[in-house]
Order: C-alpha cells, then structure tokens, then sequence
C-alpha cells in the first residue's frame, strides 16, 4: 500500500499562501507587510479554485504566491520593522514611566531610517523600464503637491512632493519635451517623450482639496514614499545626461515669496557651453567655412534657391545639419545652387494605401518634435493675468520656447515684466470682453481717474486671447486663430489630442453638413420645406381668378347631382360627356395584366376617389371657394423617411440575416452585441448633430 499524502502538501495547495500565513511565516504585522508588499511590488494572486487551495472549511480570500513570499524572507527592510517595532515598545515603556524627555530622545536618536534605493535598483534594472512606470508615480506626487498639510499628510511630505515635481518640470522645460496637453474635468493631463517613451500624467486643479474619511492615507503615503525615491532616481539621470548638476540650486526665500519654478536656479551650463566648444575644434575648416558660405547665401536672397522663408515654426539649421541627412527642407536637385558643395537631400518614402477603408499609415517626419516645440512660442513675450492658472500656463508656454513671461505682482514674485511693459506681445485673460482704449485726458479730466480706467482696458498692439488657446496650439503644433480666442468670445471645441474621431462618429471640428447621413440630410430639407411652407401660409387664403358664372356654377352642380363626367377645357367651357359614351366604355372589358396584375377592384376604387376629388375641386373652383386639402406633417414625412428604402439596402440587410443563419450561436450572439453597441454609438452620435444643429439654427436666427 503507498504512502498515502497529506492534504494541503502538494498542488495548489502548496503554490498559494493566504495573507495570514504569509503574516506569520514573515513575523510582522500587517501594516508593515502591507508597506513592504508595496515596496517590493508584491500583489495577490487569484487561484483558478480557492476551496482547494485553502487550508480550512473557510475559504481565505486574499492569497499570494509562495515563492514571493519565500523571497520577501530574504528582505533587509524586515530588520528596519522589527527595529521600529522594538523602539515603539521602548518609547511606550518610557511614557507608562512618565519619562517624557527619554521618550522624546528615544524617537529623534533611536528610530530607523528606511532606504529603498536598494528596491529601485532591483524592480527597474534599466533606466527606461523607470521611465515607463513614471506615469503613476508623477500622478500620484503631482496630486500630494496640491494637497493641504493635515494630520495624515504631513507638510514634510507636500514639500519633497513640489521639489521634485518642479524639478521634473525643469528638466522639460530645458529639452522642450512635452507634446500633448488637455483641459479635462479631473485636472490636466501632460504627455512627454522621454527617451522614446511617452508619459502621461494628471495634475489636478489647484482648489481646495476636501479629503473624505474613506481615503487611507497610510496606504498612500506608503506609495508616495516608493514613488518620491524614483522620481529622485529619475531626476539625476535626466540632469546628468543634459550635463546638469543634480539638485539645483533651491532659494528657499524666493519660494516662499511665490517664485515656484523661480526659485530653482539650474548649474552647468558653462561646462555645457564648453563641451560645445572642443566639439566644434573637431569640425573640419574647410567645411565649416563652407557651410557658414551657405548659410550667408541662403539669408542674402532665400527665395532664389525655390527654398520656402523661415519661420517660427522651423528649427534651426547647424553646420552638422549641412552635412548630414537632418536638413528641415528639403531643395528638389533643379533648384538647388550650381557651383555649391551641398548635395540635396533624397525625399522620403511616402507609403500610400492602397484600400481606402484601411487606416491611414504615419509618414516619417523631416523635423524633430522638440526643435518644433522649442520655437512655437519662442519671439513672444506673455502676461499672465492674475484670474488665469499661472503655474500651468507658465510651464507651458517655457516648455514650448518662450523665455519671457510675466504675472500680476499679486502671484508671486520672478516675473519678467508688469503688464504695462511695451514688450508684452500676448496677454492671457480669462474675463468679459476687455473695452477699447479710452481717449487722452482732457484738460479738465484727472489723471488718476484715467489711469485707474486703464488697468481694465486693452493696450494697442497687444494681443488678448483666452487660456485654452495656449493648449489648443500646442495640440496643433501651429499657433490657432487669435480672434476665435478673444475675450468674451465663444470658444471652439476643446478636444482631447489622444481621441481621434472614427467614420460615422460626431466630430465637432468638421462641418455639420460633411458628417450627416442621407437620412439627416434629407430631414433637414423637409424641415427646411414645412419653414418655407409657414412662411408662405398668408397667401394659401386667397380666391382664384376666374371665378365662373351662376349659370356654369348651377351647370355643375346639375351635372354633379346627376353623376356625369365633367371634362375641362379652353377657355374654361364645361362640357358634359353623353350617357352613351359612358356606357360603352362601362361595356369594354378590363385586362387585369395590363395594369401590373393588380386587381380590377382596388382599381376602380382608386379611380372612383379620383374622380370624387377632382370633382369636388371642380365645383369649389366654380364656387369661388378653397378646399383644404390633407396636410402631411413634418413628423410624417420624416417617418416615411426613415421607413423607406433602397432595394440595395434590402438586398444588403437580406443577405445579412442569411449570414447569420449561417453563423454558430456563440458568434452570432457576439456579433448581435457588436450591432448594439455600433448603433447606440450611431444614436449619440446623431443626437450630438442635432444638438448642434438646433445651436446653429438659433445662432442664424439671432443674426
């Protein structure tokens, strides 16, 4: 007989441990072995059966790997816990002795400090798997930054969060790094490129943070803890790879004064500019005073070379650039200078689709994003008004080129310049439209009335847009209209830059009458008609010309009455057909085939009530009268509308229902629900449109 095995040693059983035995296997409590699962990035595991993975007649409901487990034994910070843990004891014993000063001193010379470098060097062994989990990490700090300083959140820990979010902003602000930016309810999403790697994080608004009993911030903390060190991490490779001395310099004074992003002074630029220098002793002289010859002629007269003028949205060209393949424009070879070392550039590939259904391929780039970034809003000098959000809009514009902004005195101190300065070519408001200039004093006016009336007043060639036109260019890559962002004007669609709209989906930015369906179109010019129709009401009332005589109107009546047929001729006579005639045509007999095979009964119908409404019209004519004819609304107009269809249309929905006869159960019952779902995304869709249409129609009957 074999050995017969003991429950729970082998299998599943043996694969999973419950948050309890891992508890106990590891000999600390459970906040620390939820900080150190935090740390270590350790997360339960869901088994395929929990009734044969647990150990007893209850089901646990939190299980975790063996092996993690086994490998959090080998953990230094265990012995960091048991050390607090021992030092809470002291600390306790002490204050039941009411030994105040020992317990004070036991805390501040006595208690462990915890050092995760160890854990970051061991979950991203390379630099860019830290860039690619930075998405949370930036979320989370850039949150703590902006929140006030409670009991749970310790002004400590709101501190390091705004250093090294700032620092981070420096750092993007010094490659012109960001991309993509967007306004949304929950606050404002940043997307950065990095290295290749695109980072996308959330900055919530700067209100008032109200935070709800039913947060833990323990839990939090712990990640802000993990998340602050990687940042630290992070932000020393960045700095060192730009030849940046990692951490700047902090004037705590300017800080306090409201200077944010001021108040970090950025060293290393001189050995930068110096490492620039011996690179260039190494470029040969021939072809650097070659390239510097170029460069002269193609300022001299940029039009002879068929070359377009440059322009704040085109980087700049270096000596390196000429010789290599990295020039901004491209010169065709029948256009280029004879007589010139410069060899033009071959045109990249363009890869064209062949279906047109398919999706459209990404054609390669000529110029760098960041050399695009870094000249968008680099010749303008900005204000920024004290009701707009400074920080953000500070970051934004540094980021994309522009070195010179400005801010009411009010938001804190490092402003370039007031909002008098002459320099100010771009001011950011966000209030009612702004009046015209008022006229010069007078003689008998006081000055500082004038002066007063002037903060409120536009100045003459300066340029007020609202905030969103600083996100919307930079989503374009191009600066937007400014007069469709005037103060008090209303603003466009502020859609996000990582949604593109797909066929048959509303898209605000393109023209109603390019998006709607036939069907849409053809309700709009029915609704179009029944307004015509309104309009036209006054003269449905009025008597026909003419009017016949008593004795044509008794003629009619008579002949009416007696049931003859009344035929209309020249010069409006009435003439009676003969009894006879009608008879002989009663005598001929109908071929049915000839009219399509309908029947001869429904025939005769529809032709008697033909023949009762012309008569009828006949006779209120002679009277001199108007008949009401049935009016057919607009909703039944728009429903045969909708009922009617082509015969491919029914060809195609017949075709349609015979696939799917065809088809297994499970698939169809999958491709009934992808039909819902398409035709509730078609419904919002259209329900968008007529939104919008209702909106343009009352904005055309405003004007």
């Amino acid at each position: 007989m074999g050995k017969i095995k003991k429950k729970g040693t082998s299998g599943n059983a043996k694969n999973y441990l419950s948050r309890s035995q891992a508890v106990r296997k590891l000999q600390i409590s459970l906040p620390d072995f939820r900080r150190l699962c935090i740390f270590k990035g350790i997360y339960p595991r869901e088994p395929r059966s929990k009734k044969r993975v647990s150990k007893s007649s209850t089901p646990s409901t939190t299980f975790y790997y063996a092996k993690d487990i086994q490998y959090l034994l080998h953990e230094p910070l265990l012995a960091k816990f048991r050390d607090q843990k021992a030092l809470a004891k002291k600390i306790s014993k002490a204050l039941g002795r009411n030994e105040v000063g020992d317990a004070a001193r036991f805390e501040k010379n006595l208690a462990p400090k915890l050092k995760l470098d160890h854990i970051i060097k061991e979950r991203y062994p390379t630099f860019v798997d830290a860039l690619r989990d930075l998405d949370d990490a930036l979320s989370m700090l850039f949150l703590f930054a902006n929140l006030p300083s409670t009991q749970n959140v310790p002004p400590k820990m709101i501190a390091r969060c705004q250093r090294l979010t700032m620092e981070f902003e420096h750092y993007l602000i010094r490659t012109h790094a960001v991309r993509k930016t967007f306004l949304s309810i929950k606050g404002i999403y940043y997307q950065a490129t990095i290295q290749g790697q695109d980072i996308l994080w959330l900055v919530p608004y700067r209100f008032v943070q109200m935070a709800g009993p039913d947060v833990d911030f323990r839990i939090m903390g712990t990640f802000v803890d993990f998340y602050a060190t990687l940042l630290g991490f992070v932000n020393f490779r960045l700095y060192t790879s730009i030849g940046l001395v990692y951490p700047p310099r902090f004037d705590l004074k300017s800080e306090e004064q409201g200077a944010e992003l001021g108040a970090f002074q950025l060293e290393g630029e001189q050995m930068e500019a110096q490492a620039e220098a011996v690179g260039m002793l190494d470029v040969d002289a021939h072809d650097k005073a070659q390239a510097q010859a170029d460069r002269l002629l193609e300022a001299a007269d940029p039009e002879q070379n068929g070359e377009p003028q440059s322009s704040y949205m085109t980087a700049p060209e270096t000596a390196e650039q000429k010789d290599t393949d990295m020039e901004d424009t491209l010169v065709p070879a029948d256009q280029s200078q004879e007589g010139t070392s410069q060899t033009p550039l071959a045109a990249l590939d363009e890869f064209a689709s062949i279906d047109p259904k398919a999706d459209t391929l990404l054609q390669p780039g000529l110029t760098a994003d960041a050399d695009v970034a870094g000249k968008l809003f680099e010749p303008f000098t900005f204000f920024l008004s004290r009701e707009t959000p400074r920080h953000s809009l500070e970051f934004l514009v540094k980021a994309f080129g522009c070195k010179r902004v400005g801010w009411d005195v009010t938001l804190g101190e490092g402003a370039y310049c007031n909002e008098s300065d002459t320099r100010i070519t771009h001011q950011v408001v966000d209030r009612p439209e702004l009046p015209l200039p008022s006229p010069p004093p007078t003689d008998g006016e006081d000055e500082s009335e004038v002066v007063s009336s002037k903060s409120n007043e536009r100045v003459p060639g300066r340029t007020y847009v609202q905030p969103q036109w600083v996100w919307d260019s930079i989503n374009a890559g191009k600066l937007q209209r400014a007069d469709l962002y005037a103060p008090g004007a209303t603003l466009p669609p502020h859609l996000s830059p990582w949604v593109k709209p797909k066929k048959g989906q509303y898209d605000p930015t393109v023209p109603l009458a390019e998006q709607e369906t036939a069907l849409e179109a053809e309700q709009e010019a029915i609704a179009a008609e029944e307004g015509e129709d309104d309009v036209d009401e006054g003269s449905s009332g009025e008597e026909v010309e003419g009017v016949r005589g008593d004795e044509e109107v008794e003629a009619l009546e008579h002949s009416l009455l007696n049931g003859n047929a009344i035929t209309q001729g020249e010069g409006m006579d009435v003439a009676l057909a003969d009894s006879d005639s009608e008879s002989e045509l009663d005598a001929e007999p109908i071929d049915n085939d000839e009219f399509g095979g309908f029947s001869s009964a429904s025939e005769a119908d529809e032709e008697e009530s033909a023949t009762t409404a012309h008569q009828n019209e006949l006779l209120a004519e002679a009277r001199g009268e108007t008949i009401d004819e049935p009016k057919i609304t607009k909703k039944t107009r728009i429903a045969a509308a909708r009922s009617r269809q082509t015969k491919a249309e029914r060809e195609e929905a017949e075709q349609k229902e015979r696939q799917k006869m065809m088809m297994p159960r499970r698939k169809r019952k999958m491709y009934e629900k992808m039909v819902y779902s398409n035709a509730r995304k078609d419904e919002e869709a259209e329900e968008l449109r007529e939104k919008r249409r209702k909106i343009e129609k009352g904005q055309a009957g405003k004007a």
